[in-house]
């Protein structure tokens, strides 16, 4: 078993007890994303509007990517793995 093998065995109970925490209170992690952008935009007087509505809008995600990990099977993957395509001929 490798380094990372050992790493990721280390890791897994953090990361379920991270999602129980996502699930149970969720909602007001999305409450306090929403005050701290509304903050942010306030501060900087509207200048960076659409910045701070994209990373909410991101962190919201990541959220309920973490929050639904256990619930559908997946490992919280941004990205699936990749798949081998035919190839396409040229004529």
């Amino acid at each position: 078993m490798g380094l990372l093998d050992n790493l990721r065995a280390g890791l897994a109970p953090a990361k379920e007890k991270v999602s129980d925490l996502a699930q149970q209170h969720g909602g007001k992690i999305g409450q306090g994303l929403d005050k701290a952008a509304k903050l942010a935009d306030e501060k900087t007087k509207g200048r960076y509007s659409g910045k701070i509505q994209t990373g909410t809008g991101k962190a919201k995600g990541a959220l309920d990517r973490i929050a639904h990990k256990e619930s559908d099977g997946t490992d919280g993957d941004v990205m699936p793995p990749p798949t081998s395509s035919p190839p396409s001929s040229a004529s």
